[in-house]
């Protein structure tokens, strides 16, 4: 049985945590370093109700996307909802580690793992990485259809393969468009218009996009906008972490049983159609 120091070891490897952001809390939250791990449960965000899947599962380790201390803290009281998250992981010997940026931009990485479940071809980073020579890591992915789709279809496509939410596929742009290139990135990205720009696709497919930043990339251009749900768009990484962990455990006599939350965390849990607004709802792929 490996002890957790080794497993978070074997994580960092992956997902060097010298790649986050500087801003970011990356790495290990909770958990004894001498621990033994036998099961791992991966997820997007360390909420409470992921917290007690954990526990229900009996997993050891639970790693997430989302860090549950992005800033400085005072208490871990119970009474506070990050608090009792952390009374629960150390009560029931569940470790927490956690990869955010240093996934976004790790090869593979999250927005690798979204272009795969749209069936794209990843050509290179959206934003590489400078201090990679080989050119593959870096922020969001450059990506090319097999076969061009109108962003009727594309839409159709990203709402029929990314999990369902309130939210489903929000989208800007002629229905009839072709798209043969996009840009995708997983979770917020509409501080990368400037790189969509650049790399000259006809779609970016992306989360929580804004209103002046949306309509300031569709004033000058022909740009088509399809923007997912937060937690849609990186919940296909918990898929790609999961083999990746396995395919560890199974080169080095692990024995670890890996999960995957499927627990919908996107914080909508509703929609309600505006009737009266000129809107085209699209419908299931041929």
């Amino acid at each position: 049985m490996p002890r957790l120091s080794e497993v978070t070891a074997a994580l960092d490897a992956l997902w060097p945590p010298a790649l986050a952001e500087g801003w970011d809390a990356v790495g290990t939250v909770a958990g004894d370093p001498d621990a033994g791990i036998r099961r791992v449960l991966f997820a997007v965000d360390p909420v409470q109700e992921i917290v007690d899947e954990a526990v229900q599962l009996g997993a050891d380790l639970l790693v997430t996307h989302h860090p549950l201390y992005l800033r400085g803290t005072t208490t871990v009281a119970a009474g506070s909802f990050k608090g009792r998250a952390v009374h629960t992981l150390i009560k029931n010997d569940v470790a927490l580690h956690v990869a955010h940026t240093n996934a976004d931009k790790a090869d593979p990485g999250v927005s690798d793992a979204l272009a795969g479940a749209l069936g794209l071809r990843v050509e290179g980073p959206l934003v590489p990485d400078p201090a990679d020579p080989a050119g593959r890591r870096g922020l969001g992915r450059v990506c090319a259809l097999d076969h061009p789709l109108t962003l009727r279809e594309l839409a159709a496509r990203a709402a029929e393969r990314l999990p369902a939410t309130a939210q489903g596929i929000r989208v800007a742009g002629d229905p009839d468009a072709t798209i043969r290139t996009l840009a995708v990135s997983g979770g917020s990205g509409d501080s990368l218009f400037d790189d969509v720009r650049a790399a000259g696709v006809d779609a970016f497919l992306t989360a929580d996009l804004r209103h002046h930043p949306a309509s300031e990339a569709r004033a000058h251009t022909p740009l088509a906008l399809l923007d997912a749900a937060h937690w849609a768009t990186e919940w296909p990484w918990c898929e790609l972490a999961a083999a990746q962990l396995d395919e560890i455990s199974d080169r080095e006599g692990w024995g670890l049983r890996v999960h995957v939350s499927r627990t919908v965390t996107d914080p909508w849990t509703a929609h309600a159609a505006s009737h009266r607004a000129p809107l085209t709802t699209f419908g299931a792929p041929n």
